[in-house]
């Protein structure tokens, strides 16, 4: 795993939180504080300040740099849960970790500091089929383009997955009844930054 694969994983989401701010917006409103976009959107264009006036010279250093930022930069729940995700992943890979073992120790510290877990409509029920499929997908051997397609399918079918469900974390959860049907933006954002991987794939 190259610097140059971590970089371009980060650039790739920031594309995308940019392209997908009105409809992370959107999702927002329907149960939450409709400032989900926008927070994301700030703060990876914040990391992406950070990371070309500071260049990491490891992908752990690049992770951890970029969930650093978004603790500082970013407002809401949104920054302190990307960023333990980001600066877990960074801290397991810089003691050795692969790709998937970092990946499942970010998802543990979300769901340690979110007090959530799989079923409860959060950001949990994207990056847990996730870490799952990239778990998997390590122990057959496959090439890391195949590994994070499966993880971005798996993400993409949990967020759509949170549509039905009542909400029992976070803001939406005090609206009850009324949460469901609606997709959890959290999850949308984080099928959005699985997604990504993909795209970073040629820089591994």
């Amino acid at each position: 795993m190259e610097t140059a694969f971590a970089l371009a994983w980060v650039e790739e989401i920031a594309q995308r939180v940019a392209a997908a701010r009105d409809r992370l917006t959107e999702l927002d409103a329907a149960i939450g504080d409709a400032d989900h976009g926008a927070n994301l959107d700030r703060g990876f264009s914040e990391v992406r300040r950070a990371l070309a006036e500071s260049v990491p010279a490891t992908p752990a250093e690049a992770l951890t740099a970029t969930g650093a930022t978004l603790i500082r930069k970013v407002g809401g729940a949104s920054g302190p849960l990307y960023g333990s995700f980001f600066r877990s992943m960074g801290k397991a890979l810089q003691e050795g970790a692969d790709f998937a073992e970092a990946f499942a120790a970010g998802v543990v510290a979300v769901e340690r500091l979110g007090k959530a877990a799989a079923g409860d409509k959060t950001m949990i029920d994207a990056l847990a089929p996730a870490s799952k499929a990239l778990a998997a997908a390590a122990g057959e051997g496959v090439e890391p383009t195949e590994a994070f397609e499966r993880a971005a399918r798996a993400a993409a079918d949990g967020a759509r997955a949170t549509i039905p469900l009542r909400a029992r974390r976070g803001r939406a959860s005090y609206l009850g009844e009324r949460s469901i049907g609606h997709e959890d933006p959290g999850a949308a954002s984080s099928a959005l930054i699985v997604a990504a991987l993909g795209k970073a794939a040629p820089a591994w």
